[in-house]
């Protein structure tokens, strides 16, 4: 499907049918799909040449999503989550109703609640959550902006989001944590 401008239904059309995307994140750029499909996650993984059990961060819209998919949210992280003032993911054990394709060797499964006005719309207008794995194989270094992703990847995705294609201010992965066995906040990435 070719769209002239987004169009936030046709995009969330699109990830139902289990179409991959490239889509710019409130911090990277990702290749996208429905985070409880399957086949559009052993697509993903193929076009990235990513090994079986390295894991994805998945993306929601809100903490009341995130509570679909874990067990319980420690008061800590939901503080965290409020306060933080850059986009945080937080690895969280033994998620609910995901995909074992989603997780990492241990089980675990990496999850950020959108910051960006986009990505919290059409996760909004999808009513799951999204894949968010770099715009590149995973022997690659992360693409800083849009103009960074190869063409490989570009033309091996569905459709590709032209909001802020122009961007130009090189983009960061986000902070990574998780809870220790103490139940304290260990940052796995800053």
């Amino acid at each position: 499907m070719f769209l002239l401008r987004d169009d936030i239904s046709d995009i969330a059309r699109l990830l139902e049918g289990g179409s991959l995307l490239c889509y710019p994140t409130d911090t990277i750029w990702g290749i996208g799909c429905d985070a409880t499909n399957e086949t559009a996650i052993q697509r993903l993984t193929a076009l990235r040449e990513q090994e079986p059990g390295k894991g994805y961060i998945i993306l929601v819209d809100s903490v009341d999503m995130l509570k679909q998919y874990v067990t319980k949210v420690h008061p800590r992280v939901e503080t965290l989550l409020a306060y933080h003032q850059r986009p945080i993911t937080i690895i969280y054990d033994h998620p609910e109703g995901l995909p074992a394709a989603l997780l990492a060797k241990d089980g675990s499964i990496a999850i950020r609640v959108a910051t960006d006005e986009f990505c919290r719309e059409l996760i909004q207008a999808f009513g799951k959550p999204i894949v968010s794995a770099a715009a590149c194989k995973i022997s690659e270094p992360f693409p800083p902006t849009f103009g960074a992703i190869s063409s490989e990847i570009l033309g091996n995705v569905d459709y590709v989001v032209k909001y802020r294609q122009d961007d130009k201010e090189p983009q960061e992965p986000s902070a990574m944590a998780r809870l220790d066995r103490q139940r304290e906040l260990e940052f796995v990435r800053e």
